[in-house]
């Protein structure tokens, strides 16, 4: 059912009154692994990227590497990464540097292909040569480049709800600059999180479980690192609007599965786009069979009536999924 703008208000106004405030590296949020760091030299700067490694106790040989949304963490991985270990697979969860538990660089110059070699280097450095690499939302766009870079350490693609469907620049978007960008960013509160959340991940129906990812992000913003959290999360949204891999596709030589929500959205920039052009952007229904259509031998998975995060909206719907189609041959 659908909340009514009363609720939505209240429920906005509760979320902004209860944010809590966290470290610059999420110090205070606890996630549901162990939290380990991987170091290493990067443009000039000592680096680390946190991330959890869950081990199942029957091994099945295989390794599946989950990557994070812009606004999600590793820690949203949590129930994935254990239902997968249940299953046999050996998993982790990242958070790339910029985000979460990981550096916040003052300079950094974000890119997809650095952050794909980042990966790379944490694996290689746990003797990890081949694995599938799960990416969501924005992770989902930093696998297919991965992917693109790295095609012999692939064992499977999958892309759930990925940003960069579509160039939304190419399709008319305004271009926004990163002091702009960083302007709005450090007006983020937990209010404008749930809001924007409600209405492109979850179309308008909004489940109290939804409320601690809420407060992880938010929880950022509020510490003491809100400038260079927001600087950074500038910096990403500039990536993710001038680096599109959608361009690509065709390119990819892994297998491949997307999964994408009939009911999502997103399309980030929609908000600065003209009201007619920003109607037809973000229409994952469409988008989902174009784009699997354009990559070789793809499955396409659809959720109907779900939106842009099936693990966190639909966890058992999407596990059952998730574990079919890492079985599949």
């Amino acid at each position: 059912m659908r909340l009514p703008l009363l609720a939505v208000a209240l429920l906005s106004a509760t979320a902004a009154a209860a944010a809590p405030s966290y470290g610059p590296e999420l110090e205070g949020f606890d996630y549901p692994y162990p939290v380990r760091r991987h170091t290493f030299a990067s443009q000039g700067q000592d680096l680390a990227m946190a991330y959890m490694e869950v081990t199942p106790e029957r091994p099945n040989g295989r390794t599946v590497v989950l990557l994070h949304g812009k606004n999600f963490c590793a820690a949203t991985w949590g129930e994935t990464a254990a239902v997968l270990a249940r299953a046999g697979y050996r998993v982790l969860a990242l958070d790339q540097v910029g985000f979460c538990k990981s550096t916040k660089p003052a300079g950094y110059q974000f890119s997809f292909s650095q952050l794909a070699t980042n990966t790379r280097g944490l694996l290689a450095a746990l003797g990890i040569g081949r694995a599938t690499i799960v990416g969501h939302s924005m992770g989902g766009m930093l696998a297919a480049r991965y992917a693109l870079m790295f095609p012999e350490a692939v064992d499977r693609l999958v892309m759930v709800d990925p940003l960069g469907l579509e160039d939304w620049q190419a399709k008319g978007v305004p271009y926004q600059t990163i002091d702009a960008a960083y302007a709005t960013e450090r007006k983020t509160s937990a209010a404008g999180i749930k809001a924007y959340q409600l209405k492109f991940y979850y179309d308008d129906q909004w489940k109290p479980e939804y409320d601690r990812w809420v407060e992880m992000q938010a929880g950022l913003y509020a510490g003491p690192g809100a400038e260079r959290v927001a600087w950074n999360q500038a910096q990403t949204s500039d990536m993710i609007f001038t680096q599109p891999v959608v361009h690509e596709f065709d390119r990819l030589r892994v297998p491949t599965v997307l999964m994408v929500g009939t009911k999502d959205r997103t399309a980030p920039g929609a908000n600065r786009a003209a009201p007619a052009l920003a109607e037809t952007l973000g229409r994952y229904d469409r988008l989902g069979p174009e784009v699997a259509a354009r990559i070789t031998g793809a499955r396409l998975v659809m959720f109907e009536g779900l939106g842009h995060s099936p693990q966190v909206e639909a966890p058992d719907r999407f596990h059952e999924t998730l574990l079919r189609e890492l079985a599949a041959r």
